[in-house]
């Protein structure tokens, strides 16, 4: 069974790398398809060379465009390729652009699409990634959820039940495969960060990036936070980077450039408090048992929210980070890990194809 795999930022090389194992381990043949979304030696070659990633076998030059023009220019990209594998199925994983190319490719050609991580809402439609989970959900065979609530989200939606498998997450998955390695990887490089405490911060969504007024905010918060609370360290997002000389802004954090999946788990291990936007590290947080501020006004990943592993900081209401900081610090106690299943989601979606 020949399967390509659509991929093309940081949380979809993590996402693929246990799932990629559970299709070779059954003889499965994998076509990875890297649609250059994320594509520098920071946010991308590490990653394939740190996790034993397949080597793709396309790399497109996707990057560094508008929304429409990224879509229309990795569906141009794709066919060709897609008609040359002639593949029995297509993978997709999440709610990138990547994502949304790689479904409505595998519509145009005829191609069952199997979505990882389906069924998420946040319910903001300004998101763009809101409108690529779902469209990408609408396009597909196997939706493979990572918690009950996204299930029942496909259900209200009205999916069929038989189209439905609820696998966990398969981030925990690559954590679990991965974090050992991570711990004794200590070459943390020139933008180490010895001081402890420290906050970890990481900021790239673009309802966050996109208007001087709300970017503008966040980097006064965050320095306010740096100065009064405890030292920030925050491996910059090229996004964010450019956003912030565009905008004349300055962070008086120590900034790092992108980081590797494993220095990212080790800072993890290392630090006191996350504060993001990205719906991964909410969760990796989460499994490293460390306080999350999401600097977002909703998150798909509301299980956290309710349980209290992270606390939600939205921009719009302008109040200021470093109470929501402190509370959350003060508040948290690690709990269960069994909120997106044991780490066997990739055999679970390997069992379920057949």
């Amino acid at each position: 069974m020949k399967v390509v795999t659509v991929v093309g930022a940081r949380p979809q090389f993590i996402k693929s790398a246990p799932v990629s194992r559970a299709l070779q381990s059954v003889g499965y043949q994998e076509f990875v398809i890297h649609t250059g979304q994320h594509y520098d030696p920071e946010m991308s070659t590490v990653f394939f060379e740190e996790m034993s990633l397949p080597k793709p076998y396309a790399i497109l030059n996707c990057g560094n465009l508008s929304r429409d023009a990224m879509l229309s220019k990795m569906k141009t990209d794709l066919k060709p390729i897609f008609e040359a594998i002639q593949p029995d199925m297509a993978l997709v994983y999440g709610d990138t652009n990547s994502t949304l190319a790689g479904a409505r490719m595998a519509q145009e050609c005829n191609v069952p699409l199997i979505h990882v991580e389906a069924g998420l809402r946040s319910y903001n439609l300004e998101m763009p990634e809101e409108h690529n989970r779902i469209e990408s959900d609408q396009l597909s065979k196997w939706l493979f959820t990572p918690t009950s609530q996204a299930s029942e989200n496909l259900k209200k939606e009205g999916f069929s039940d038989n189209t439905i498998t609820q696998v966990g997450d398969v981030m925990l998955d690559a954590l679990q495969m991965f974090r050992s390695k991570a711990a004794h990887t200590l070459k943390m490089g020139p933008h180490s960060f010895f001081y402890k405490p420290f906050a970890l911060v990481t900021m790239h969504r673009f309802e966050n990036i996109s208007q001087p007024e709300r970017l503008g905010f966040l980097v006064r918060e965050i320095n306010s936070f740096h100065r009064n609370v405890m030292p920030v360290w925050m491996p910059l997002h090229p996004a964010t980077a450019a956003r912030l000389e565009e905008f004349g802004l300055k962070l008086e954090v120590k900034i790092a450039p992108p980081v590797g999946y494993l220095e990212m788990l080790w800072a993890l291990q290392q630090t006191t408090l996350v504060l993001t936007d990205s719906g991964g590290l909410q969760k990796e947080a989460y499994y490293s048992d460390k306080p999350c501020v999401t600097l977002r006004g909703e998150t798909e990943w509301i299980e956290l929210i309710e349980m209290g592993a992270s606390v939600l900081f939205d921009p719009n209401k302008t109040e200021e980070l470093i109470p929501t900081a402190r509370g959350i610090i003060s508040s948290f106690k690690p709990g269960s890990k069994d909120l997106y299943g044991a780490g066997r989601a990739s055999q679970a979606i390997v069992a379920a194809l057949g």
